[in-house]
């Protein structure tokens, strides 16, 4: 069952080490079929390199496991809650890329100082508080989903124009409409985070102006977008 699906997650998690966005096997991305809602993701532990298709496990919604023999990623409980409150994603990543969870440890958002930033995210990419010492004995992970998308919903932010969080001591996580997407705003999230860290060496970050910050999201998001074929 959800043989296209497989590939697509599995392509994307081996491209997570490839890529340098993760080491040992800090990282996994999933994937979701909205119409069964049957998510795939990485299996807990597995190294990318030897990863294959038939270790992806599948789960429904309410994370009961419908296909695989292996434990799915520590970080399902968070993924299953994204998918819930965010209907429009198909794809999560998770990392602890070096960049991004350098400025999740400093506890600091990534606002937008350029155009780089502004092709992939509509605003800051926001800091996601802690979790408070309740909240990480009850139920970890899931409540790792719950503030990101309280905090979303309180700022009003767009799960799609921002496509990424930090949390706070933690990691990033970003998502899409599909896996490979998700990935892909890992990758620029990582790059805009490491030039903002290395900006921060000499300086404090400026902010982009407004009307280029809406001119270079819109462009490529917008409904009248022309980037690309």
């Amino acid at each position: 069952m959800l043989e296209q699906l497989k590939e697509d997650v599995l392509k994307a998690n081996k491209l997570l080490e490839s890529s340098g966005l993760v080491k040992l096997t800090w990282g996994n991305v999933s994937g979701i079929e909205r119409e069964s809602g049957h998510v795939v993701i990485k299996p807990s532990g597995v190294s990318y390199k030897e990863m294959t298709v038939d270790d992806l496990v599948v789960l429904d919604l309410e994370g009961n496991i419908i296909e695989g023999s292996l434990k799915p990623s520590s970080d399902t409980a968070t993924h299953l809650y994204l998918y819930r409150a965010f209907p429009e994603l198909g794809g999560i990543t998770h990392t602890h890329s070096l960049f991004a969870t350098t400025l999740c440890q400093h506890g600091r958002e990534l606002p937008c100082s350029g155009t780089t930033h502004a092709d992939h995210f509509c605003g800051s990419v926001p800091l996601i508080r802690a979790l408070n010492e309740d909240e990480v004995e009850d139920d970890y992970e899931k409540n790792t989903g719950k503030v990101i998308v309280e905090h979303f919903n309180q700022h009003e932010i767009k799960a799609l124009e921002v496509p990424a969080a930090l949390l706070h001591y933690h990691a990033p996580f970003t998502w899409g409409k599909t896996p490979m997407e998700s990935f892909k705003n890992s990758v620029a999230l990582e790059s805009c985070a490491e030039m903002a860290v290395r900006s921060l060496q000499s300086q404090e970050l400026p902010v982009i102006p407004a009307h280029i910050l809406k001119k270079h999201y819109q462009r490529k998001h917008g409904s009248d977008a022309y980037y690309g074929q």
